[in-house]
């Protein structure tokens, strides 16, 4: 489940230093190329809840084959493209296997690991491949790109593909949900179409301002089509989609918010880091994929660490610890100016906000899938991805907006290192309020997520 979790979240990233070969190659437009990352996210992002309850229905293991399956055709697919919309749709299967796979993947490392000092390092374990596979992306982007051609970022998911189904095959089959009852279809569409275009809305702002009708209208219909889902699973005598009575739960609205806010401030990061690295500093592809390293080494230490921590502190301590060093490290990235150098403004806030990342992405799984019944762990799996790719992509937006404004159109080196400065300014704030909703919001205890001890 580690190795599919990192293939997705390297599937984050590893297109994105690819994106000026990739345009040179197949004759993107300026906007298409922004397609080349949003098909992926669009499809990711709207099936993620549907992919949690049909891994509940149909079984885990099963919906990770399927799912494992169409990512590695749709990879080799998009490697083969010899025109736009032929990436694109590429692409956005990639989006549509994902959407299986990492909800179910959680799913069936939360029923595997149920509780005690186990749960705490599979998680860990799990962490740090996650946030690994999305630094990774960037250094093994930058080499495939310069070394090898731009198809190898796709091609790259092919042998992790194969791997990932030999160590699946070999899982114990576990059981669908006994009662499967009437599937709730109304709340699948209303689900799917309002989270699709609640994040086509938001990743387009870099086309349409956040102001112009056209980003208000889609919004506003994103946001018609998820009150209406949200009482369809109110009132519905079908098998909901998603239990509104999850939501009573602490641990899974405490768990959600944070990764929103997490997700939005750390993608938003990789984002500026990677322009800081080579519009300001000057490094190519293959260097500020290198450069990308310490980071990725800092979230395993940050992941080996919360192991450590599980059994003697309280989840939501850990990810409190986790969220003030990520905050701290973004606030040091925001001192980035124009004849500044990777050792000075790069090298020590990557490692303190690395270390701090890897802290909080295993508890903070944990905690969203702890004490939930087993038949709703696929769910409850999806909730959290969706939160976290929502926030990521309405972060990205925002702080990217904030950047642009003070960058202004001079284009000057030191308005471009103003503008990441206020964007990481901006992450680093909202780190903090991630603390806050970790210390009032999460539970002391959480039955299932904690190292066995009592918080």
């Amino acid at each position: 489940m580690s190795v599919v979790q990192f293939m997705v979240s390297l599937d984050l990233s590893v297109v994105n230093v690819g994106l000026p070969q990739i345009s040179e190659s197949l004759g993107f437009s300026e906007v298409g190329l922004t397609w080349v990352i949003h098909a992926y996210a669009l499809t990711f992002g709207g099936l993620l809840l549907l992919g949690g309850k049909i891994a509940d229905l149909m079984g885990r293991k099963r919906l990770v084959l399927m799912g494992l399956c169409l990512f590695g055709i749709a990879s080799l697919a998009g490697g083969f493209a010899t025109e736009p919309g032929h990436l694109v749709a590429a692409r956005a299967g990639q989006g549509i296997g994902a959407a299986a796979l990492a909800p179910a993947a959680l799913a069936l490392l939360t029923a595997t690991f149920p509780s005690g000092q186990e749960r705490v390092k599979a998680f860990g374990v799990w962490s740090a491949m996650n946030a690994a596979g999305a630094a990774f992306g960037v250094l093994i982007g930058g080499l495939l790109t310069e070394y090898a051609g731009w198809e190898w970022v796709m091609f790259v998911n092919v042998p992790m593909v194969v791997v990932a189904l030999a160590l699946t095959w070999r899982i114990v089959a576990d059981r669908p949900s006994g009662d499967r009852g009437r599937p709730d279809v109304l709340g699948a569409v209303l689900a799917t179409a309002g989270m699709g275009l609640l994040v086509f809305g938001v990743v387009r702002t870099d086309q349409y301002p956040w102001t112009s009708s056209t980003t208000l209208m889609t919004l506003a219909v994103a946001v018609v089509l998820l009150a209406a889902f949200l009482y369809v699973e109110k009132t519905t005598s079908r098998d909901p989609l998603i239990r509104l009575g999850l939501f009573t739960h602490r641990s899974v609205v405490g768990s959600n918010l944070f990764i929103f806010l997490l997700g939005g401030a750390m993608t938003s990061a990789f984002y500026f880091i990677s322009l800081y690295l080579q519009g300001v500093l000057g490094s190519g592809p293959a260097r500020s994929g290198v450069q990308f390293l310490p980071f990725a080494v800092g979230v395993v230490v940050g992941s080996v660490l919360a192991i450590k921590l599980g059994g003697r502190l309280a989840p939501r301590m850990v990810l409190a610890i986790g969220g003030m060093l990520t905050g701290i490290g973004f606030a040091w990235f925001s001192l980035f100016t124009a004849d500044g150098s990777f050792v000075a403004d790069v090298l020590g806030p990557s490692l303190i906000a690395s270390i701090g990342i890897g802290l909080c992405l295993g508890p903070i799984a944990s905690l969203a899938t702890g004490g939930v019944p087993a038949h709703e762990a696929g769910a409850a799996s999806g909730l959290l991805n969706s939160s976290r790719q929502i926030g990521a992509a309405l972060g990205l937006a925002a702080l990217s907006t904030a950047a642009n404004a003070r960058t202004g159109d001079s284009g000057t080196l030191e308005s471009l290192a103003d503008g990441y400065a206020l964007g990481m300014t901006i992450g680093a704030v909202i780190v903090v309020a991630g603390v806050l909703v970790a210390l009032v919001v999460l539970p002391r205890t959480v039955p299932g997520a904690d190292g066995g001890g009592q918080h």
